[in-house]
């Protein structure tokens, strides 16, 4: 992941879209990023569905599918493929669990600039100036922006606590049968 304490890089030439949700999103998502990165730029397409969303010249658009790429070898060749040209990865996140290693891969691996776009066709850069927006986001998805949250993150905070006591009570208890044991009663 690149630029993420600088601006855009300019120019943005070739995106690679990362499908990783449902194809209606991706569809109305396409004319977005053409009205706002112009008509020419070129848009490839990682994806685990079959065929062509429409918006995408097939002349134009070149698809790498990851039914393709089953073994480690063909994946590492894969992401060494897409390293190469992408100015900007645009990672469809949905609240699908879909294509959800390949996310992560392509966001941390290819060195360009990443985009989420999420199901309500919005968008914003993985960068320092988005920080609030990606803690939002990040938050939304964790489910801890409702009522629940506070009692959640209590849980999570306290929970090394108490399974160290139970541990410790445990230890003790099977201890104290050990002495018993030892001593005859």
């Amino acid at each position: 992941m690149r630029y993420f304490f600088r601006r855009l890089p300019l120019p943005i030439d070739r995106m690679l879209v990362v499908e990783s949700g449902s194809r209606t999103v991706l569809e109305a998502g396409i004319p977005r990023f053409r009205a706002v990165f112009g008509d020419w730029i070129r848009i490839d397409l990682l994806t685990c569905l079959p065929g062509l969303p429409s918006g995408l010249d097939p002349g134009q658009t070149r698809v790498f599918q990851v039914a393709q790429y089953r073994t480690g070898p063909d994946r590492r060749r894969l992401l060494g493929e897409l390293r190469r040209g992408y100015s900007v990865v645009a990672i469809l996140c949905t609240d699908e669990p879909v294509m959800t290693p390949w996310k992560i891969a392509a966001a941390l691996a290819l060195p360009a600039k990443v985009l989420v776009f999420n199901e309500n066709s919005d968008f914003f850069w993985v960068d320092w100036r988005h920080r609030g927006a990606l803690r939002q986001f990040v938050l939304f998805r964790a489910g801890m922006l409702d009522d629940g949250a506070a009692r959640e993150l209590f849980q999570i905070l306290t929970f090394p606590f108490l399974l160290a006591f139970l541990l410790l009570y445990a230890a003790g208890v099977h201890l104290i049968r050990l002495g018993r044991l030892a001593f005859g009663r």
